[in-house]
């Protein structure tokens, strides 16, 4: 057996306040992967990880070797649906990619998927790059994009593959918003997505039974928060989202489905799948956590977000999916607003810009979950890691702990309590829905390959760190 040759890390800030690729040693933890958990040490070398097993030892004088005993050793989580610095109700989000992705890191999420949304007129591989020349300067961790489709006229249309070469092989249609697409556009993109290698994802709810609540209760005086999730009622989510899986099988397409929210959206998804439609759901934290009594709170402006979260039963429902496998993903629809942003519709729910903080909250709240035995600890590394990775193309690199991966290692305390304060968080954002959750379980340290951004509370990385994922779909092989 090889001497001993390495160094024991205690704090990371007072050993270096930066290195990059590190070679580190994490013994006798325990491993989670989607479908088990064990004993074990794992080894990185620079960027990758080199090898998981017992007994490891260092084999260079500057490997920092960390002892895990009693703690978890988790692949990092991949949000595949974040809006940084999006334009959105008349304001931008208040998460630029820097804030976004240094608050991702200190909740354990080693990779973004941010949207770029298209102008109208513009290629999508234009819109991919005018994005990146945003993003690329500031991600403190890794990063990928959809791309938000407003605009097929013309030869737009092809500059799908253009995006796909590039790599970024996943669009997203809104069936909602001044811009929305049509239904025959939504439905055109599906019938040309497998040919080009593509997922299309889709927020779906009905927009003109939105349209035609919202006038009739500003009509009839009622204009509060609580308004807004009446305008947009479970059915109105359900038959969209009918509507959608109806076109998806029609054409023989893979459809993703974000955000779900309601129980007849679940049933329905449900059904596709019996039947052997290739369709994918994702949900998000606030949808398990909290249900539209929210929207009767004092401060019920700063859950107001789209798809709102929606009545008892649809949260149980969703519950249920996300323990049968139903659902696929969780992610969090990260779109911070500032507070003094959300009472602009103290008087007019509409005027409340649509969106809630989550990047941070995401991965503890899903291990908090296991560890009350709402779902199991590799359930969770499954819907926030394993399969955001497999579905959108960068299993290659990421979701999983194993020789020539990425090194995105989350170290992860199970027996530690803590609650979430806005004095905790590290967004950009001033305040946060999950004030005063308490949490069972919570991060030690995280690397983002190989590099520690996450010590014990404070943010280790630095802006410009993350790299761009190109990514390749093999859903249709």
């Amino acid at each position: 057996m090889m001497a001993f040759t390495g160094r024991y890390l205690q704090s990371a800030r007072d050993v270096y306040p930066w290195r990059e690729n590190m070679n580190v040693l994490i013994k006798n933890g325990t491993i989670v992967t989607e479908t088990s958990i064990f004993k074990s040490d794992i080894l990185t070398d620079g960027e990758k990880i080199k090898a998981v097993g017992i007994n490891l030892t260092p084999e260079t004088a500057d490997t920092d070797v960390i002892d895990a005993a009693g703690k978890y050793i988790l692949p990092g989580a991949i949000d595949v649906h974040t809006h940084l610095a999006m334009p959105f109700g008349g304001t931008v989000s208040s998460d630029d990619y820097f804030a976004g992705t240094r608050a991702a890191a200190c909740g354990g999420t080693t990779t973004v998927f941010d949207f770029a949304m298209q102008d109208f007129g513009e290629s999508l591989l234009d819109t991919v790059l005018r994005r990146d020349k945003i993003c690329a300067p500031d991600a403190a961790v890794d990063y990928a994009f959809h791309v938000g489709v407003k605009d097929i006229s013309g030869d737009l249309l092809n500059t799908i593959k253009d995006a796909v070469d590039f790599g970024v092989p996943s669009f997203k249609v809104f069936m909602v918003y001044d811009f929305g697409v049509s239904d025959g556009v939504f439905y055109e993109l599906l019938s040309k997505s497998k040919a080009f290698n593509a997922l299309i994802s889709v927020h779906a709810e009905n927009k003109e039974i939105i349209s035609f609540l919202t006038d009739k209760f500003i009509s009839e005086g009622k204009t509060s928060a609580y308004y807004h999730y009446l305008s947009r009622p479970e059915f109105c989510e359900e038959e969209a989202v009918t509507r959608a899986i109806a076109w998806a099988k029609a054409n023989n397409s893979a459809l993703y489905i974000v955000h779900l929210a309601c129980k007849g959206g679940a049933e329905a998804i449900a059904q596709a799948k019996r039947e052997g439609v290739k369709i994918f759901a994702e949900t998000c934290p606030q949808y398990l956590e909290y249900n539209s009594e929210v929207y009767k709170r004092d401060d019920a402006k700063n859950f107001v977000c789209s798809p709102p979260m929606k009545n008892e039963d649809s949260r149980q429902a969703i519950i249920k999916a996300l323990q049968s496998g139903i659902i696929d993903t969780v992610a969090t629809d990260h779109c911070p607003f500032k507070l003094s942003e959300k009472e602009w519709g103290k008087d007019d729910f509409r005027k409340i810009p649509n969106g809630c903080n989550g990047v941070e909250n995401m991965y503890p709240f899903m291990l908090s979950l296991a560890g009350e035995g709402v779902i199991s600890y590799s359930r969770a590394v499954e819907v926030c890691s394993y399969n955001p990775a497999k579905i959108f193309g960068c299993a290659d690199s990421k979701g999983s702990l194993a020789p020539g991966k990425d090194a995105d290692i989350v170290i992860y305390d199970p027996e530690k309590t803590f609650t979430v304060t806005q004095e905790k968080m590290h967004s950009d954002n001033d305040h946060t829905i999950w004030e005063g959750k308490e949490l069972r379980g919570y991060l030690e340290k995280v690397f983002s390959r190989g590099t520690l951004v996450y010590d014990n509370g404070n943010f280790m990385g630095k802006r410009g760190y993350g790299r761009f994922v190109k990514r390749q779909l093999t859903i249709y092989d």
